[in-house]
């Protein structure tokens, strides 16, 4: 089959080439891949690869052949998928507690969009606990996890501040639920009950200088690939006997099927809106990477194989 495998050149991060078909395992049903979108992620370990590094987590497509363990999902049904790798492939084998039927009513296209970003927002609310009532601040909110935690955390009755450098996709985070858009960490009035924090660097202190009293930072990203440096005593400013949590995506007490299930219920239901900056060609994945690279693209970039 063909597959798309790193090359380590930036001008051209991946090539299309031969591999062999997947043998699923016993707990895995064999998926053709009609879509997969691109995580930034994923265009990070682009630049320097490891040897048999296969990309590709978010994937949609048809189920060829059901798992050996179980029948369910059954073959020649429509399914968004969520594999540890491989997913730019013609065919990608993964786990049935990774996957979840497509409704008719909900494209591959916008399944595609839904896995990794999805699932982070919804853990991310999760973890943050009841936000009914409560100020959230929200930084890096342009990408596909800001989107998806704006909307579901507004529907769930929280006051979202949300941060974003870029003018236009404030006005879209506007219109998704967000009370207030601001395009500086700095300027956000706090306090805030809950600070979800996914750029790093200098973002991160300043963020936490807007916590209230005993509240929870939540740290579940590092854009800006910068670490960042905290003060001790700064905590005594405000933020006193404040929570600092660690987030990862996958340590979640519930399966990434049935949370991808959850996703695209909202979805079908009209209330949860992927945000598709550009659909293309498989074809021309090696662009769309780069394009993605240098912010040419806003919203998620999902390439088609049909």
């Amino acid at each position: 089959m063909k597959a798309y495998i790193p090359t380590g050149d930036p001008t051209e991060p991946v090539a299309l080439a031969d591999v062999p078909m997947p043998v699923p395992g016993a707990n895995e049903a064999l998926v053709k891949v009609e879509a997969f979108s691109v995580n930034r992620g994923e265009t990070f370990k682009l630049e320097a690869p490891r040897a048999g590094d296969r990309p590709g987590k978010d994937i949609a497509g048809l189920v060829v052949q059901p798992a050996a363990r179980g029948s369910e999902p059954a073959g020649i049904t429509r399914v968004v998928g969520h594999p540890m790798a491989g997913g730019w492939a013609e065919y990608v084998a993964v786990p049935t507690d990774a996957l979840t039927v497509l409704p008719d009513g909900v494209s591959a296209v916008q399944g595609a969009a839904l896995p990794l970003a999805g699932l982070t927002a919804l853990r991310l609310l999760r973890t943050a606990g009841p936000v009914v009532g409560r100020r959230v601040l929200l930084t890096g909110a342009s990408g596909g996890v800001g989107h998806y935690v704006t909307e579901l955390a507004a529907a769930a009755g929280a006051e979202v501040t949300a941060v974003t450098r870029d003018a236009e996709r404030g006005v879209r985070l506007a219109e998704l639920g967000a009370a207030e858009i601001v395009h500086d960490v700095a300027d956000a009035r706090g306090p805030y009950d809950i600070v979800l924090e996914s750029t790093g660097g200098r973002s991160l202190s300043s963020a936490l200088a807007r916590l209230a009293k005993r509240g929870t930072l939540i740290w579940f990203g590092q854009a800006s690939r910068t670490p960042a440096t905290l003060d001790f005593f700064d905590f005594f400013t405000g933020p006193e006997s404040a929570v600092i949590r660690h987030f990862h995506y996958l340590d979640a007490g519930t399966s990434i099927g049935a949370d991808l299930a959850a996703l695209v219920r909202l979805t079908a239901a009209d209330r949860l809106h992927p945000e598709i900056g550009r659909v293309a060609d498989w074809a021309d994945t090696a662009t769309t990477l780069t394009d993605l690279r240098d912010r040419r693209i806003r919203g998620k970039a999902v390439l088609t194989l049909a």
